[in-house]
């Protein structure tokens, strides 16, 4: 019986070079006979004309294309400060107001004036005046008349939903029965702010109603397209700027305005967007916090600092959303985007899921606050529709 040490192994299909050869320096191929390095030929590159293509890269979460660009200018700007509103004095020249910005120049130009620091200041002292309060919380203050009169617009304005049922309607995306609702809006406006400007009792705001009513009108989306986003959200923050210019509103009136009169045209947005179906106008898809909403983000931010035991990774947890969202705006938004949203919500929602991962609410409204700014305020195809006025100056 032969030995099966002497048996010689098969031949080796490539050649075996000396050990000391250039060969085994290299990164060749091995031989399967002795280990060293062969001197078989590298393969052909790749050519499209005559091989089939390599696979394709896919991601776990696919990169969207609003994603933000720029995260770091963003982190490294400074936090906007609350500002007084600079009142506006009389005789009062009222104009109906017009889109003046179209370019990044008008942009940087809107924000070194006088308004577009105090605009953002606003925005920032109604944020500033909700700090660790409660939605059903009471208010520091008794509500002013102008406060009650801006409740009772919303209270009608939600009337007018009850009368204007949905039309039968196939696509995914803007019920026409919008426009019948945006329509009563628009022939109404003038009387639905007139209880407005009375609760100042002066003669001088007379002829208020034509500057004021095209902020109004655009707060609640478009009619034609049908859509709602946050450019129409920040012209209805422009109208209550515009109403604490002419002293309807002090900055006693702030958390009522916060957590009465935009929590009413919030629970108002939401109802409107179920019912016709609003489409997102401009939304950022996956990268953005909601695809209608931003300011009740930094305002709930803020109802929530320093709070106790609720922490932003806190979004997380259902019994908190389902106990607490009718307490919070920010948890009512989580609440809302999970309800609309299907998937999980690292996917549908990375940004609001990477801001669960933020310590404490104090540095998640100031980030939010930062980014309102950058991803709203300083954007064209958002600003372009904003409104220049008497009481809000382009300064040229």
């Amino acid at each position: 019986m032969s030995n099966p040490e002497s048996n010689p192994p098969p031949p080796s299909t490539t050649s075996c070079p000396p050990p000391g050869s250039a060969a085994h320096a290299g990164h060749a191929p091995l031989c399967r006979s002795c280990g060293a390095p062969t001197t078989t030929p590298a393969p052909p590159p790749w050519s499209a004309s005559s091989d089939s293509p390599p696979p394709a890269y896919r991601p776990i979460r696919m990169p969207a294309i609003n994603a933000p660009t720029n995260t770091a200018a963003i982190v490294l700007s400074p936090v906007p400060q609350p500002l007084p509103v600079p009142p506006a004095s009389p005789p009062f020249a009222f104009q109906v107001p017009a889109k003046r910005i179209t370019s990044p120049d008008d942009i940087a130009r809107f924000h070194a004036s006088l308004h577009g620091r105090h605009f953002l200041g606003f925005v920032a002292a109604l944020s500033a005046s909700v700090h660790g309060r409660k939605l059903s919380d009471p208010l520091p203050s008794p509500p002013s008349p102008a406060v009650s009169a801006l409740l009772e617009l919303i209270s009608a304005l939600s009337a007018f939903v009850a009368s204007t049922p949905p039309l039968p309607h196939n696509s995914r995306y803007g019920n026409p029965a919008f426009r019948l609702w945006h329509e009563k809006l628009s022939d109404s406006a003038n009387q639905l702010i007139a209880p407005i400007m009375a609760t100042a009792g002066s003669p001088d705001l007379a002829g208020a109603e034509a500057e004021l009513a095209p902020y109004l009108l655009d707060s609640f989306g478009n009619a034609t397209r049908i859509d709602y986003g946050t450019g129409h959200e920040t012209n209805f923050a422009a109208f209550l700027y515009c109403l604490a210019r002419l002293g309807l509103i002090t900055e006693a009136d702030y958390p009522a305005v916060v957590l009465r009169v935009f929590a009413a045209y919030l629970d108002l947005m939401r109802t409107l967007q179920d019912t016709y179906l609003l489409e997102p106008a401009g939304s950022h898809g996956v990268w953005g916090l909601d695809d209608y909403h931003f300011l009740p983000f930094i305002f709930g931010a803020a109802q929530l600092i320093d709070h106790k035991y609720m922490k932003p990774k806190s979004i997380h947890n259902p019994d908190i959303l389902d106990n607490f969202s009718k307490e919070y705006m920010y948890l009512a938004c989580v609440a809302y985007v999970k309800k609309v949203k299907k998937g999980p919500f690292a996917e549908h929602s990375p940004m609001l899921d990477d801001i669960s991962g933020v310590p404490h609410w104090k540095k998640v409204n100031s980030g939010l606050l930062k980014m309102y700014k950058a991803e709203v305020l300083e954007k064209v195809p958002i600003m372009q529709h904003f409104l220049f006025g008497s009481l809000i100056k382009w300064e040229d």
